[in-house]
């Protein structure tokens, strides 16, 4: 069963303490779409500028990422730049150019409005609502925001989050958000604007989920290098819906293996800059990963 992504292409500029990379392929759309593709089949909406090269595109589709959708418009894709300290959990914002991004206005084409399973990446919450006015059933709608969003446009945010059966966002987004410190508290807040299962991505500590009356925590992978987060938590939000929309199953067990998915495919991507690492990753070593991570979990029962 293929998925609607509808978020950003772009081009990154990174340095981070392990190395330097300029101008790589970017943006959320991308890295959720290449993660997603190792599931099921992927429709992308996103905007490009005139600049944007035919190799990406080619590689794009070399995923089974239907690019029906993607936007061209003149002028020049979308830039960030940003660097990390020792401390890779934060990125530092060093320039944003949002060029053709900015004029960006989420037109679906006719095939992509039957979508059942809808990721909402992180773009302005007015036009994520203007994505869900333009699918006619879905059976699963998943979103990502951040703390620009949650800071500039609240209200409009909680109306979109009204509408989403998901919400995937960082430890302090959910606290921001429900303004609320403690984040078993934030949780129960943030799921009464909508979402029934909220994601809580915490970035080497793992991931936690909160559904109905339930709390589910996966660690991180552990990785011996780490070259570069750019990117981590869309790869992951495109292995967890990947693998519901392969599964087409909503109950908790499911979620709970979806979850795992997720933080094995951003254990790849953070092994290399851009999505080099996912260009590389064969189907066998995502299991591999996955039942590794089920066995740093295991316990025996209290005699």
């Amino acid at each position: 069963m293929s998925i609607l992504v509808v978020g950003s292409v772009a081009f990154d500029s990174i340095k981070t303490p392990f190395g330097v990379a300029d101008d790589v392929l970017g943006g959320s759309a991308c890295y959720f779409s290449t993660s997603a593709s190792f599931f099921t089949d992927v429709n992308l909406v996103a905007v490009i500028g005139d600049d944007f090269p035919q190799e990406h595109v080619d590689f794009l589709r070399s995923r089974n990422i239907n690019l029906d959708g993607l936007q061209k418009s003149s002028g020049e894709t979308f830039r960030w730049k940003g660097r990390y300290d020792y401390d890779l959990n934060e990125a530092h914002t060093l320039e944003t150019h949002l060029n053709v991004f900015e004029s960006f206005k989420p037109e679906l084409p006719e095939n992509y409005r039957d979508a059942e399973y809808v990721f909402l990446a992180n773009i302005d919450p007015e036009l994520q609502l203007e994505v869900l006015q333009q699918v006619k059933n879905p059976k699963l709608v998943a979103c990502d925001t951040m703390n620009f969003w949650i800071e500039g446009k609240k209200e409009e945010l909680i109306k979109t989050l009204a509408k989403v059966d998901i919400l995937v966002i960082n430890d302090a987004e959910v606290r921001q958000l429900a303004d609320e410190p403690n984040i078993i508290k934030a949780a129960e807040i943030v799921r009464g604007f909508g979402p029934r299962i909220l994601v809580v991505k915490r970035g080497e500590y793992g991931v936690l989920m909160f559904g109905e009356g339930s709390i589910f925590s996966a660690p991180a992978y552990p990785l011996e290098e780490v070259f570069d987060p750019t990117g981590a938590g869309d790869t992951f939000a495109g292995g967890f819906v990947g693998y519901l929309a392969a599964t087409r199953n909503l109950d908790e067990h499911n979620l709970r293996k979806a979850t795992v998915f997720g933080t094995v495919m951003a254990s790849f991507t953070v092994e290399k800059f851009s999505l080099d690492r996912l260009r590389e990753i064969e189907f066998s070593e995502i299991s591999d990963r996955y039942k590794k991570i089920k066995l740093l979990t295991e316990f025996a029962d209290i005699d």
